[in-house]
């Protein structure tokens, strides 16, 4: 389980163990502006029931190209239309086909046939890797890449089971399923108190999400 303490990967590892499935999550410290996601991803991991969680850390920094891996400014406060219009400053280049490849090791050695990961190509931020054709090409190549593959002994199956959800529709799912969605942690640029801005894309997808459902968003914004 791909596991970034976002309110996605959250509500996809609540599927997940709800489907019966022993749950390893796996987080990344790549050297993203901040670790307040890294702390949910362990809170949420403890709080739903992981059989382990593992950080796996290396330096983004090193290539740039990205607001969340260099000194870019994060967008704020754009509306809808603006976010649908092409590729933000936020996406970080590679950075799922890089998290896929880490996880895809560790299912081998675990000798796990299901991965999971929380992508959605609906109410998304323009990401190229969050779409469906790239899922299923990066499974594809997954099972050409492996001795366990290879010999037979292991078929991987990618689930995305928010790929098609509104982030309304995700909102209710994660309340339905009774998501410690306090714990979680979903905004680009923390304020200095702590406290999430409210401002930037992934905020303002989230808030949208809480608002469309009819339900309050239990985290703390700066505004």
């Amino acid at each position: 389980m791909l596991l970034s303490g976002g309110l996605d990967s959250s509500t996809a590892l609540a599927i997940a163990k709800g489907t019966g499935f022993a749950c390893y999550a796996l987080s990344f410290d790549y050297g993203q502006r901040h670790l307040a996601e890294l702390d949910a991803a362990r809170a949420v991991a403890a709080a739903i029931g992981v059989v382990r969680h593992e950080v796996v850390r290396f330096d983004l920094r090193t290539f740039g190209g990205s607001a969340l891996t260099a000194d870019v400014a994060v967008p704020k406060d754009r509306d809808p239309t603006e976010m649908a219009e092409g590729i933000p400053v936020t996406y970080v280049p590679a950075r799922n086909t890089i998290f896929l490849s880490f996880a895809l090791a560790w299912a081998e050695t675990l000798g796990a046939g299901d991965m999971y990961m929380g992508v959605n190509a609906l109410d998304y931020s323009g990401y190229p890797d969050c779409r469906p054709e790239y899922i299923e090409a990066f499974e594809r190549m997954a099972n050409l890449a492996t001795k366990a593959g290879v010999e037979g002994r292991q078929r991987l199956t990618i689930h995305t089971p928010l790929m098609r959800m509104t982030k309304a529709e995700i909102a209710e799912k994660a309340i339905e399923l009774e998501v410690p969605l306090a714990l979680t942690w979903s905004c680009y640029e923390p304020q200095p108190n702590g406290l999430s801005c409210g401002r930037c894309d992934s905020c303002l997808l989230r808030r949208r999400g809480f608002a469309d459902a009819g339900y309050e968003d239990p985290l703390r914004y700066a505004d």
